[in-house]
């Protein structure tokens, strides 16, 4: 509401020497709202003169007595020494059970010389501010629990930090673990009438001063006070573990109800709400994998970030195809000549920094960009062998292999990209090895075979990598038709002065010449280490010993050295 303007020029027509405070009593009846005009004189601040709305505001009228020259004397005696015309700031009064809400403007009169009075007017907002209380609430309540929700938490957080002495806070998160089953199998109304029971027995397992919200569909947040220390946090953990332990009864169904919890610990250090909360759910994806209650941990975090940071930036890079493909070879262990090379991706960031593969793959495969990547690899494989056929003038008498992961396998139609590939360059499917591990076979047995088998249609060779460090299991060899068995470097390194070692390699040649398989040594870095795992039998080995990896163009100078 705009304020008369006018009645300040009114204000300063009328002389209180001359005409009385009657005059300005009759011109504050004009206004329907509150309005009074105060006076600054020897005895202090009082007033002049008051309309009936002021009157019947209950604010009181008595110089002496008045809850506006009580409270607000101050403010009016800083506007009557100032020099502004006008000035407008909110008041509230009465206590929290029947509290009022006023608009309140000062302004005095534009005649010289009268600086000791002013006009009062008050613009009542309480049935206002109760409105937008009351909105502000329903928007911080989740609508099915009765309990905070997320906005919520946030607020009580931020005053709990703002207002806390000598205290310390913990935020736990609690998430349901497959509840989404409930939902999928049991329709939303249930999973709705097991949320409104969960948050019933949380409640119960807290102190009475403790606060818990509902921040998602089956996520809850807990706000406790620390009075003796991070101990007190885990048993109220176990509490949390214990009200869920017992089953729920939904229809004819009893559903045991499983969580993971995180926790983050609001010290003198940690004083952003949301990043509290943040850590809190960082904290509880840790316990989902670890299966037990997790406290956030600053390195944990900070490697998390540095792990999202290159997702973000390998994302780009795939896109941007700024990737390179190295080339390792693989020679003949009795002829010392390379017969194939292997493939591995490497990478430079945007700041021209190395990033090791050992950091990236598993990014690449936990973000879900192995399968671009991958495709990438494919390609960009065939295409540099290809290019080698041009540069010599024919086929030039070598193989590429190419690593598949798991992922890969699974979420990807691996013979489609490759007979793809294979199709762009003019390549023949046996120019081409797949290397899988035996992980990736565990994961999908079935539908690894399928995707095996369609790549062997294509004419490509299949090697098991790493065979013996993961879940050996003879029948896969058997079953699958599997060309050739790289042995691991943790086998084949420092086998010379290892008599077990030597024992496994052994094994492993028998069981490959048994299947008819070839057999490639990893991590060969010496003479004399070529030349034992050629006399175990060993036919193909790749390491330092002829050749770190190298850029395509240096790999191929290198092929025309060792096969000249």
């Amino acid at each position: 509401m705009t304020f008369p303007e006018s009645l300040g020029r009114w204000l300063g027509e009328v002389d209180p020497h001359s005409h009385g405070p009657q005059a300005s009593a009759l011109l504050l009846e004009m206004l329907p709202i509150p309005a009074a005009i105060l006076t600054l004189g020897d005895g202090g601040l009082a007033f002049e003169a008051v309309n009936s709305s002021f009157r019947g505001a209950g604010l009181g009228v008595v110089a002496d007595q008045s809850p506006l020259v009580r409270l607000l004397g101050a403010r009016v005696l800083g506007f009557l020494a100032g020099e502004t015309r006008a000035e407008e700031f909110d008041w509230q009064f009465g206590d929290h059970v029947d509290c009022r809400y006023f608009s309140v403007r000062l302004s005095r009169p534009p005649v010289q010389g009268i600086e000791h009075r002013c006009l009062l007017t008050l613009l009542d907002r309480t049935g206002q501010y109760r409105t937008e209380d009351s909105l502000r609430r329903e928007m911080m309540t989740d609508s099915l629990t009765g309990l905070p929700n997320r906005a919520g938490f946030t607020d009580h957080l931020e005053a709990a930090i703002a207002e806390r002495g000598r205290e310390s806070y913990a935020v736990l998160a609690v998430n349901l673990d497959r509840f989404s089953r409930v939902n999928a199998c049991m329709g939303g109304l249930a999973g709705d009438e097991l949320l409104i029971s969960v948050a019933r027995r949380l409640k119960g397992a807290l102190r009475a001063r403790d606060l818990i919200a509902r921040t998602g569909g089956d996520e809850f947040a807990i706000l406790m006070t620390i009075d003796e220390g991070p101990g007190e946090v885990l048993q109220l953990a176990r509490r949390i573990e214990d009200s869920l332990a017992t089953p729920f009864r939904l229809s004819d169904f009893e559903i045991r109800v499983d969580c993971s919890i995180g926790i983050a610990l609001a010290d003198d250090d940690k004083n952003d709400a949301e990043e509290i909360v943040r850590h809190a759910q960082f904290a509880v994806k840790r316990s989902k994998k670890s299966g037990r209650t997790e406290i956030y941990q600053t390195r944990a975090f900070d490697a998390a970030r540095r792990q999202f940071g290159i997702e973000t930036e390998l994302r780009r890079a795939i896109d941007a195809g700024a990737l390179e493909l190295y080339m390792q070879p693989i020679c003949d262990l009795a002829t010392g000549r390379v017969t194939s090379f292997e493939a591995l991706s490497r990478w430079t960031n945007e700041r021209g920094q190395a990033i090791s593969p050992v950091d990236f793959i598993p990014v690449a495969e936990e973000a879900g960009l192995i399968v671009p990547l991958g495709r990438w690899a494919i390609n960009q494989a065939a295409r540099t062998l290809a290019g080698w056929d041009a540069a010599r003038g024919g086929n030039c008498g070598v193989n590429v292999a190419v690593n598949l992961s798991a992922i890969q396998l699974q979420r990807d139609n691996v013979a489609a990209v490759v007979e793809q590939a294979l199709a762009d360059h003019g390549l023949d499917g046996r120019r081409l090895t797949l290397e899988l591990t035996e992980s990736a076979i565990v994961a999908d047995p079935d539908g690894v075979s399928v995707a095996i088998r369609a790549l062997k249609d294509l004419g490509t060779t299949l090697a098991m990598d790493d065979f013996g460090t993961g879940y050996s299991n003879l029948a896969y060899l058997q079953r699958l038709p599997i060309d050739v068995l790289k042995i691991d470097r943790s086998f084949v390194s420092g086998m010379l002065a290892d008599r077990d070692k030597v024992a496994i390699v052994r094994a492993i040649l028998g069981l490959a010449q048994a299947l008819g398989m070839q057999t490639t040594a990893e991590g060969i870095e010496t003479p004399e280490l070529a030349q034992t795992l050629a006399a175990l039998g060993c036919g193909y080995g790749q390491g330092f010993l002829y050749s770190k990896p190298l850029p395509a163009d240096q790999a191929l100078r290198l092929l025309s050295l060792l096969n000249a």
